[in-house]
């Protein structure tokens, strides 16, 4: 079962079996398409049909009581560390800064790169029948934005209407930081008791994974054949890691700009970080290597100890892009249309919950952080519990890039606090020389 202790927000921390899951899908598509055109092909997909279908289910429902909880003790934490003082001040306008541009990102530039490279046709049998789903309406202007208060939560709840239940939230986590200490702290302490009997539940759901994505990949693989799974798999890891890719380069960009200090002496001082954030895929894990590597980049030392460890508790900067790319990718699957509205909506969501799911493990953030995106862009999310099999590798880009983004937004907020003089000085030197 999954290992489970508390990490130093309090949260249960769950240890999955990714790669059990990872030979649950590539057994199920080779399997299937054996399979496929048998005499027992209509037999075997009666029998793993309502398991996979089973699983789906108990994936979806722990999502809102999950992303409520997470997105009140997030919030909460971001708006305690902008009263720590002008420097996480600073921090926090780069955070958000860049959490939007991250969405704007994905929301401009996915469409093209699908449209430069379609999606394969035989992508269709990642929805569920091989059938086409019919979308969520999206609607109209007047619509949204009366849409954006619920006059009933839990009916809100009960139509997933994840728009107006993430605004409530962010309110509510706000509204906790202002009442007294004592009444902020009791709701603090439910919230994170609910988050946690939340991770408990879809631990236990992700560690039934293996047989789940087993039963999904067979299925697929009797609509497409293992040949168009695997290219299907292979062209959603590669485009939506381009987004990831996007913001990898901007923390360069950052760097220079901002942070003056040159691109070959960022990517010498961060390739140590970036080495273990590739090998361990988790930030947190890195943040001794960013700290080194800001000693390297000769930030200041009072700047990286207080920045660091914040960004690694609330900043994911590739959160909304990489999400966000995942909806547009099932969004293009299936035919949604794609408008202003519609993106504005998703990156709404995204960059609201980005700030919840940062210390949690990728296949979870997976399905708590783009689930509530797609479905507020009126996108079916029943293709993520396929995809969710495959995050592994998108995760290694999502941590490269934030990794190197926490170390650049570093070098900003140290240059925006007046460090950085002597980089800033031999910066023309350094960039002539580089």
């Amino acid at each position: 079962m999954a290992n489970q202790n508390a990490d130093e927000t309090g949260l249960v921390k769950i240890t999955l079996p990714v790669w059990w899951t990872f030979g649950g899908l590539v057994g199920g598509l080779v399997l299937g398409a054996l399979v496929q055109g048998s005499d027992i092909q209509a037999s075997a997909a009666a029998i793993t049909q309502p398991i996979g279908t089973l699983w789906l289910r108990a994936l979806q429902m722990t999502i809102i009581p999950l992303v409520a909880a997470l997105l009140v003790m997030g919030i909460a934490q971001m708006v305690a560390a902008a009263r720590a003082g002008a420097t996480a001040r600073r921090m926090l306008g780069w955070v958000f800064g860049i959490l939007i541009f991250s969405g704007l990102i994905s929301a401009v530039l996915m469409p093209l790169l699908l449209a430069a490279f379609p999606i394969p046709q035989a992508a269709t049998a990642l929805l569920a029948g091989g059938e086409a789903m019919e979308p969520q309406a999206v609607p109209e202007l007047g619509d949204f934005v009366a849409s954006l208060v619920a006059p009933n939560l839990f009916a809100a709840a009960a139509e997933t209407a994840m728009l107006p239940l993430t605004l409530f939230f962010a309110l509510f986590a706000v509204a906790i930081t202002r009442i007294p200490p004592g009444q902020g702290e009791v709701l603090l302490r439910f919230f994170r008791a609910l988050g946690n009997s939340m991770l408990i539940i879809i631990g236990w759901v992700l560690w039934l994974a293996p047989v789940g994505v087993f039963a999904l990949a067979f299925g697929v693989a009797l609509r497409a054949g293992g040949d168009g799974a695997f290219a299907t798999l292979i062209h959603y890891i590669l485009t939506v890691s381009a987004m990831g890719a996007v913001v990898l380069l901007t923390a360069y960009a950052l760097a220079f700009v901002v942070g003056r200090v040159g691109p070959l002496r960022f990517a010498r001082g961060i390739l140590p970080a970036q080495a273990v954030a590739v090998s361990t895929q988790s930030s947190l894990a890195s943040l001794p290597a960013m700290l080194d590597s800001a000693r390297r980049l000769k930030l200041r030392e009072d700047t990286a100890d207080f920045v660091l460890p914040l960004a690694v508790a609330i900043f994911r900067a590739t959160s909304p892009a990489m999400n966000m790319a995942v909806a547009i990718y099932v969004a293009t699957l299936v035919g949604v249309e794609l408008t202003p509205l519609t993106l504005a909506t998703g990156i709404a969501v995204a960059l609201v919950i980005s700030v919840g799911s940062v210390s949690l493990p990728g296949s979870i953030s997976f399905v708590i952080s783009i689930g509530p995106i797609a479905l507020a862009m009126g996108v079916p999310i029943e293709p993520l519990a396929l995809l969710v099999a495959v995050e592994m590798l998108p995760d290694i880009m999502r941590t490269l890039a934030n990794v190197t983004m926490n170390v650049a937004v570093t070098a900003a907020t140290d240059r925006g606090a007046g460090g950085l003089e002597e980089t800033s000085d031999a910066h023309s030197n350094t960039g002539a020389a580089e």
